[in-house]
């Protein structure tokens, strides 16, 4: 008796609907993606081995660019709205305190930051402005800056002090700076860069290593 033949069955897979879902999926990302924005002040920083991260909360970052402009940006909104009313009385700088607060960052002389205070959020760009006064030393506005800011934690736990200067900035403006930071007896600070691994075979390379190991 011949052995029973079974019915051929197509391998065809309707991959229509499957089409569609994908479109779908993928029109949804498209529109609910939020791309990253151009930074407001371009700088390329030093690369380092350290792997220690600079705080999100509660810090006060002097930003140095190419240039050596000097920027400074306070995370504090509270301790902005000090600093700009003590700024006002000390200066009569006439600053809007509302608008001192929400900027993103601060760079421009004090003469004319009641100015810069008006300029809309997406044309503040640090290339089209002239920084915080900092390479003259009879007159480095970053002296001011600091001590009004150290001010405004008098009695309080004093922010995480973070300097970002750009690896093609030269030293004069970096040794202004630190002479802000000096003259208001601020000598702890963190510098923010670039991480990478250690080279391999140094001591800090066997180092993590071990490290490595231990935790395996």
């Amino acid at each position: 008796m011949g052995r029973a033949k079974l019915p051929r069955k197509s391998t065809n897979i309707d991959m229509t609907a499957m089409c569609d879902v994908a479109f779908l999926l993928l029109s949804f990302f498209i529109l609910t993606t939020k791309f990253k924005p151009s930074e407001a002040i371009a700088v390329t920083t030093p690369k380092s081995v350290s792997s220690k991260v600079a705080p999100q909360k509660d810090y006060v970052q002097v930003i140095m660019d190419k240039d050596g402009k000097v920027f400074l940006e306070i995370e504090n909104e509270s301790k902005k709205e000090a600093i700009a009313t003590a700024l006002n009385s000390s200066h009569n700088l006439g600053l809007d305190v509302n608008a001192f607060k929400k900027a993103q960052f601060l760079g421009a002389p004090f003469s004319s930051l009641a100015s810069f205070l008006k300029i809309p959020d997406d044309q503040r760009k640090g290339n089209n402005l002239p920084g915080i006064p900092v390479k003259d030393t009879a007159n480095n506005e970053l002296v001011e800056w600091m001590r009004v800011i150290k001010d405004s934690y008098s009695g309080e736990k004093a922010p995480a002090l973070l300097l970002k200067g750009d690896n093609l900035a030269k030293y004069p403006a970096f040794k202004a700076i630190i002479d802000a930071f000096k003259k208001n007896d601020l000598l702890k600070f963190q510098m923010v860069t670039n991480p990478e691994g250690a080279p391999v075979g140094t001591d800090l390379w066997k180092k993590g290593q071990a490290g490595e190991k231990q935790e395996d």
